[in-house]
């Protein structure tokens, strides 16, 4: 059975680093809401703000691959539990298990250093602000998932556990 790995966290913890590094690993999907969204924005359309529409689109892309046969990792946000439902609902539609990661930076001075010096790799993608992120909607989780935090463990670490997870849920499949 294939596996849908939705990561979740704040701007800047880390996620879309992680989901590049899983997916070279795993050779797995990777599906960012990021470059979505800023597709939309950039458009005829000029979708923007896109509310929802990034995280179903990628949802659905989602969907399709894991009925291809290949693992699938979403790079979003997934702040609220109707996103983290989306995912639920994705993976059941892909005859797949979810894996929920959330990705952390317990170290506020290394997150708001990481959020204040990254740079955008997509063109057209405006970066949120220290400020915006600090103040950022973000729930606390209801249901089991896998925390992975970068402020403690090198990307590679927090990747070799996702990929540990990974190979349990793989292996009560056989």
């Amino acid at each position: 059975m294939t596996i849908l790995v939705a990561l979740s966290g704040l701007p800047g913890v880390g996620k879309t680093t992680l989901a590049k590094a899983l997916a070279a690993q795993v050779k797995a999907v990777h599906l960012r809401v990021d470059s979505v969204e800023t597709a939309l924005k950039n458009s005829v359309l000029r979708i923007d703000p896109s509310e929802d529409a990034g995280y179903l689109a990628i949802a659905s892309v989602a969907v399709d691959n894991l009925l291809l046969g290949f693992d699938v990792i979403a790079d979003t946000v997934n702040p609220i539990e109707i996103t983290r439902n989306l995912w639920a609902r994705t993976a059941a539609s892909g005859s797949a298990h979810l894996l929920n990661v959330e990705v952390v930076c317990s170290d506020r001075a290394i997150h708001r250093y990481r959020v204040e010096a990254r740079e955008s790799d997509i063109q057209g993608l405006v970066m949120p602000d220290w400020q915006k992120v600090a103040n950022r909607k973000f729930d606390p989780w209801k249901v089991d998932r896998l925390i992975v935090d970068t402020s403690v463990d090198e990307i590679k670490k927090c990747a070799s556990k996702v990929v540990a997870e990974m190979q349990k849920l793989k292996s009560a499949d056989r």
